[in-house]
């Protein structure tokens, strides 16, 4: 199993790494704006960097179906954020949820540490960017589909082999770019051009991606899947079921987990690393 190395912080086999969601978007799915105001979201970083975060994952475009954001409006919301986060909190982990290789460029040089690529390579200029800053670059599998786009009926042969196969295909492809072994993550992605079918499928057999041998992170707070699974559940009563889920995937080697509560994802992570 590889070594994570981001912004001079190491992590081995058997660390687990927290990376905390700030959304400056309007419409995110989970705060519904609360942290769209710059004010806002840099105070929000400090509370989750102070709560355990070791990571802080800034997004300017929802995920789902939404407005149009263009590339001059993602810049907006999120390369002042970097420069703040940076420099109010110069060891942390600064890690930048974009597709879009012209926002990479702008962030990477705003001192961001990490390209976390949710769309799966939609532009494999992305990591000739993290290349040329030296920086991490987050390989995930969204079913190949148009980013903030849900497929109808998505079907696959094996989800998990599937996954396995193109994540390490796109590692292996931003190593060929240049990108750093141990500056690369791959991300199942549960939901992103999945149904609950699938990403219950992906937490059962975690494992098989972290027999690659590269970093695992895992994006599963308050997940769809994870409210269909117990019922339904709206996105704020789906906190302690993203909890057992993170519990499954870090037994099973993840090692980087994306989360909305850091607090909690820290005590969860404690435990399982006590075991």
């Amino acid at each position: 199993m590889s070594t994570l190395r981001l912004r001079g912080r190491t992590f081995g086999p058997g660390d687990h790494a927290i990376m905390a969601v700030v959304n400056r978007t309007p419409d995110s799915f989970y705060d519904r704006g609360a942290t769209y105001g710059f004010a806002a979201a840099l105070d929000a970083a400090s509370r989750q960097i102070e709560a355990g975060a070791d990571i802080v994952d800034i997004g300017g475009v929802k995920a789902g179906p939404g407005d149009d954001v263009d590339v001059a409006e993602e810049i907006r919301r999120v390369a002042d954020l970097v420069a703040a986060v940076r420099d109010r909190h110069p060891s942390v982990i600064v890690s930048v949820d974009t597709w879009r290789a012209e926002v990479g460029e702008v962030v990477a040089a705003a001192g961001a540490d990490l390209l976390n690529d949710t769309w799966g390579g939609v532009d494999p200029r992305l990591a000739d960017v993290a290349a040329k800053y030296g920086i991490g670059l987050v390989c995930a599998h969204a079913g190949r589909v148009e980013p903030r786009t849900r497929p109808h009926r998505i079907a696959y042969d094996d989800v998990v082999g599937d996954v396995v196969a193109y994540t390490t295909d796109l590692a292996e492809k931003a190593l060929a770019a240049g990108v750093s072994r141990d500056r690369i993550l791959i991300d199942p992605a549960h939901d992103f051009g999945k149904n609950t079918y699938h990403s219950l499928e992906l937490s059962r057999r975690l494992d098989e991606m972290v027999a690659t041998g590269w970093p695992v992170l895992v994006a599963v707070s308050n997940k769809d899947f994870v409210g269909e699974t117990l019922g339904g559940l709206p996105v704020d009563r789906r906190h302690a079921g993203t909890l057992a889920t993170l519990a499954v995937s870090a037994v099973q080697g993840a090692r980087v987990f994306r989360v909305h509560d850091a607090a909690s994802a820290r005590t969860v992570l404690d435990v399982v690393g006590r075991m």
